[in-house]
């Protein structure tokens, strides 16, 4: 077959899209090699590392469309889709192009998460109603609407009129250096070469304010003497208020930013504690990092990550700071607990794995 992946996210975001897009593409390409597989670039200046690179085309605007190459995503390629006789092609982040529908190819989406439609204060509405369009012409198109969980298959149904029936609900996976144990001396030497306590909570992600640090920070100022909370991520304006509140509330944070994705399976495993907050999630992959990397793990309730964490997490009610600050209490100091959820973790990891996803994968290929 041949299979045409819209690779933007996979070239150009470090993020979970960007995670999802490369991790995708790298079971496809590991699992299923026989298949013809082309990426959709619109800039050539992007770059993505793979393991099973040899197998892969990369396709990028050409004449004109290298000076508009939003347009070429969003309609240009179409043509580009057509010549290379796609019999599958599958937008990895909420995105199909438009005049695909007049394709006869198979037509899947990913979609991820609704938060822009949950949480539009967040948002300017320009923004929402691009987003909005994009996605209700997706799910309207596609053959197939891979939901990567329950929450986001509610979600398609509720916020883009997708039909349920075109839905599948397939989890996605993380990177397998999240498996694999380091060394504790090699553990020691990336927190020296970071500065990092000893002793630390743990957070990765974006610092914005769907992510509730403010009530994470709130709640480990009445928590009984925390470690410090290092907080993972790529520079922000909204990072300045959560310094600042710390500050105020003296509570201890350590902010590091473009920390190489090769050093994250380190600075989990040493950890005490793993804490996501959200206040939504479309899946919440750093979860599903710190499970496998043997971490206890406290998440919010409400959203997907019970699906996620699963076992080896205990949760909290995100808008309930007294509730937050007894569930770190319990984690941080109850060594029974976190014993329990480290047992867990291999039980739920085995649930994401590569060869569980990709078998997945391939069966909705092959349909």
């Amino acid at each position: 077959m041949i299979i045409t992946y819209d690779a933007k996210r996979a070239y150009h975001n470090r993020r979970g899209l960007g995670n999802y897009s490369r991790d995708l593409i790298r079971l496809m390409t590991q699992y299923a090699p026989d298949n013809n597989y082309f990426l959709l670039n619109p800039s050539a200046k992007g770059s993505i590392s793979l393991p099973y690179a040899s197998k892969i085309n990369e396709i990028t605007p050409s004449g004109l469309w290298r000076y508009t190459p939003s347009v070429w995503r969003s309609l240009g390629c179409v043509s580009q889709i057509e010549k290379l006789h796609t019999d599958i092609y599958h937008g990895l982040s909420g995105e199909l192009p438009y005049g695909l529908h007049n394709l006869n190819c198979r037509k899947i989406v990913t979609i991820h998460d609704a938060i822009f439609m949950r949480y539009p204060q967040q948002y300017s509405a320009t923004y929402r109603h691009t987003f909005l369009q994009k996605c209700r012409y997706a799910c309207k198109t596609a053959d197939t609407i891979v939901a990567i969980s329950e929450q986001t298959k509610r979600d398609c149904v509720r916020y883009f009129d997708a039909d349920e029936q075109k839905i599948q609900v397939i989890y996605q996976g993380c990177n397998n250096q999240f498996r694999q144990i380091v060394p504790l001396e090699d553990r020691k030497q990336v927190l020296q070469r970071y500065n990092l306590p000893e002793q630390y909570l743990l957070y990765v992600g974006a610092i914005e304010p769907n992510k509730n640090l403010e009530n994470l920070i709130r709640a480990l100022k009445i928590t009984l003497d925390p470690p410090t909370l290092v907080i993972v991520s790529l520079p922000s304006k909204y990072a300045d208020y959560i310094t600042e509140l710390a500050k105020e509330l003296k509570v201890k944070i350590e902010i590091r930013y473009n920390i190489p994705f090769t050093d994250f399976p380190a600075i989990y495993q040493q950890a005490v504690a793993f804490v996501l907050m959200s206040y939504f999630e479309g899946f919440g992959i750093p979860v599903l990092e710190a499970v496998c990397s043997h971490t206890p793990v406290l998440a919010a309730s409400g959203s997907c990550l019970e699906e996620t964490g699963g076992d080896a997490a205990i949760y909290a009610r995100p808008n309930d700071i007294e509730h937050i600050a007894v569930q770190l209490d319990t984690i941080i100091y109850h060594p029974f607990v976190r014993e329990q959820l480290i047992k867990a973790s291999d039980a739920q990891a085995a649930k994401f794995s590569d060869r569980a996803i990709a078998d997945k994968l391939i069966r909705l290929y092959l349909q």
